[in-house]
This record gives C-alpha cells, sequence and structure tokens, in this order.
C-alpha cells in the first residue's frame, strides 16, 4: 500500500493548512467522489498522525485506522453538545490497552479507540460513517464519534478535531492492532439551502426512472417502496443446497488484518436449505444470508441499507451497509452481485419464508462520477458475491 503523494494528479496546494475553497470542488453537490477524498487529504481538510495510503480511498468512502490505544469502557456513550470524547472518557475508562503490537477486544465488551485521522471540514462540508462490510460480517458493532457530537456515525458541517471509534465485538472476540480498519466515512458537500437537510435519498419516482431508462438496479421488476426493497432467498432453487451461516457461540479469534486465514467450520454453521423454504432466527443469533436479488449500483449513485426498519420483522438487517458506486455492475450491464445480509434476530423467535422482503437500499446522488468504481480496486472483495462471509474465510 503506497501513501498517497501530494503529486498524484492534483493542483498545487494552498498556503494555508485551512483553505477550504468550494472553487477547488466544482459546482456540483452530493457524495464526494473518490478524487475529491484525495482532493480533501491533499488540502488537509483530512488529516493524519500517519500517511494516507491509496488503498484506504473507496470510490465514495474512506477508510479509517484505530490509533495506537483503546480504553475499555462500562457502556456506550454520546458526550453531547457541552463535552468532549476525552472529557466523557475520562469518567468511564476502567482499562487501557495498547495496540501498538496488537490486542485482542472481548466479545460482549465496548472499548472507544481514537483514530489516525482527524477532520478539519468547511462549513459546507458533512459527513456520515458505517463498519466495512467485512467488519459487518464479523459481527462487530463500531460506531463513529466526535466532540461535541448528539448522534453516532454523524459528522457535523465545519468540525474540526478528532475522529473515535466504539468498539463492541459481538459474535467473536478480534484482535487488531494500529492501523487496522473497522469502518469508512463518506462526505457530503451541500449548498446554501441544503445545510437543514437530513434526508438526501432519491424518491421512489426517480428510483423507478433509473431502472426503467438508464440502469438496471436488479434483476426483473424492482419492487420498490421507500427505497429498494430486498427479499431474502432461502431455497435450493436460488442459492442451492446452503442458504446461510449461523455464528458459533464458543471460537478463537480473530485477527481482522488477517485475510483467507480461518476455516469456516470453526466458526459458522451451515444453514440448510429446507423444503418449506422457511428459517426460525432465534433471539440474539447471529445469521449471514443472502438476498434473493442480483443488484447493480450505477456509477452516479451510492447505496444504502437501512439498517432497521419495525415494520418488516423483529429483527435487524445489514450493520455496514454502504453500497459503493459499480457495486454488482457487470460488463454486460446486469445486475451481478447479491446483497449479502448480516441479520440478527431480537426478543423473539422470527419466521423468515423465501421471497420475504427483509431490508431496503435508498440511493443518493454523487457530485462526480469516481474515477475508479467498485470492482476496479485491489480491495473489491465482495464484487460478484453470492452468500458469502466475510474475506477473512477460506471460501
Amino acid at each position: 500500500m503506497s501513501a498517497l503523494s501530494k503529486s498524484d494528479n492534483l493542483p498545487p496546494a494552498a498556503a494555508a493548512p485551512d483553505f477550504p475553497p468550494d472553487s477547488d470542488f466544482g459546482h456540483r453537490f452530493g457524495l464526494l467522489a473518490r478524487q475529491k477524498i484525495k482532493l480533501m487529504i491533499h488540502r488537509e481538510i483530512i488529516r493524519s498522525s500517519e500517511p494516507i495510503t491509496d488503498a484506504q480511498i473507496q470510490p465514495a468512502s474512506l477508510d479509517l485506522r484505530v490509533g495506537a490505544k483503546a480504553w475499555r469502557v462500562r457502556a456506550s456513550f454520546l458526550p453531547g453538545k457541552a463535552r468532549t470524547v476525552s472529557e466523557q472518557l475520562s469518567e468511564l475508562k476502567y482499562d487501557e490497552i495498547s495496540l501498538e503490537d496488537g490486542a485482542v477486544l472481548e466479545r460482549g465488551c465496548v472499548y472507544v479507540v481514537p483514530l489516525l485521522e482527524t477532520l478539519n471540514l468547511p462549513d459546507s462540508f458533512t459527513a456520515v460513517a458505517n463498519p466495512k462490510s467485512s467488519t459487518g460480517r464479523l459481527d462487530i458493532f463500531t460506531r463513529l464519534i466526535t466532540d461535541h457530537c448528539e448522534a453516532f456515525d454523524q459528522v457535523e458541517a465545519g468540525y474540526k478535531g478528532p475522529l473515535f471509534a466504539e468498539i463492541s465485538p459481538r459474535s467473536f472476540s478480534v484482535r487488531l492492532r494500529q492501523g487496522s480498519r473497522l469502518n469508512q466515512i463518506r462526505f457530503r458537500r451541500r449548498h446554501s439551502a441544503q445545510l437543514r437537510l437530513t434526508d438526501f435519498t432519491l424518491s421512489d419516482k426517480m428510483l423507478r426512472e433509473w431502472h426503467d431508462t438508464r440502469c438496471k438496479l436488479v434483476e426483473g421488476d424492482p419492487h420498490i417502496r421507500n427505497g429498494l426493497n430486498l427479499r431474502v432467498a432461502l431455497s435450493r432453487e436460488m442459492l442451492g443446497p446452503q442458504v446461510g451461516y449461523r455464528a458459533q457461540k464458543h471460537t478463537d479469534v480473530i485477527d481482522v488484518d488477517r485475510v483467507g486465514a480461518y476455516e469456516i467450520r470453526d466458526f459458522w454453521e451451515p444453514i440448510h436449505a429446507r423444503d418449506d423454504r422457511r428459517l426460525i432466527l432465534d433471539p440474539d443469533e447471529f445469521y449471514i444470508l443472502a438476498s434473493h436479488e442480483k443488484l447493480q449500483i450505477p456509477p452516479e449513485l451510492a447505496a444504502e441499507m437501512v439498517p432497521i426498519d419495525p415494520s418488516m420483522g423483529e429483527f435487524r438487517v445489514h450493520y455496514a451497509g454502504f453500497f459503493d458506486p459499480g457495486f454488482g455492475h457487470t460488463p454486460g450491464g446486469q445486475p451481478g452481485s447479491r446483497g449479502v445480509l448480516e441479520v440478527r434476530s431480537h426478543e423473539v423467535p422470527f419466521v423468515l419464508e423465501d421471497g420475504q422482503i427483509i431490508g431496503r437500499l435508498v440511493f443518493e446522488e454523487m457530485a462526480d462520477q469516481p474515477e475508479m468504481l467498485y470492482g476496479t480496486t485491489t480491495v473489491s472483495n465482495y464484487q460478484g458475491q453470492s452468500l458469502k462471509l466475510s474475506k477473512h474465510f477460506k471460501m
């Protein structure tokens, strides 16, 4: 992984590190693409105590890296408008752990970790974070926290300061070290009329027009209602004899930086297709399932899985949920990747049936088409996927 150079086809840097001229970012607004994230790094709007590598920069997001230490805390928290994360930690922390040479974060515990990256956002820029796909598939619950914040994973316009990650492994204890990447951040540029907006998703009418006239979002006729609805696949005809995985309760530690290192049978129980095409979700169990539909995300759009929708049942689906432009794209222009669903039931057992709506995607326009799409980078681990575990397992 090479560090990003200031000479990588970028305009000359301004004299002052706070330089935030909108003219550098063109005349379009929306989610910023890879080339604009590189510009933010060059302008020191995004900063880091260690050089940012090119491999961190995705088509529409930036991978964030954990720092040199972690604090085990009694409970999750938000600092609120009046406090910094460090001030809140001074009351809650009771165990400091060095990550410089690697350390184990235990299943069921909550940790707060400072990140290597910091932000110096202009007033027209906001950001939103989510776990990386591999993080969600390991059932690692992680959220971004900033100083003076009142919501997780949200960075307010003009924020200048450090970033922290709350990390809570749910199914497996995990080993990580300084530089490990668990979550990613996206940046949105707003014009003056959008500064108070909270919803930037495309309407159902626009999604239908996209699918019918510009780019097929799914195979067949899409089910569009408050976004693109996805159905769960539980049949042999769709996936073959195995339709999912359930996490085992007592396993070895997983090193989040080791790819293709672990045997599936040591961590997961296979879920086989049943004749009745059903699956009963047991409370507080973690499942990996797949969508009935194959998807593709157009180069001009990005998509996000709604993490929880009480109208669909007593379960949570998809911790990660961000789909980069180009996900599922094939040379023939047909949708080519299923959505992998990270599912956890809540208080009661819940019956899923093949073809049942289990989640929905919402879409947002990019400010520019990314210079590289998902599937063309060296870290596109899930392009063309069907039912697939995280990259850490031998497939």
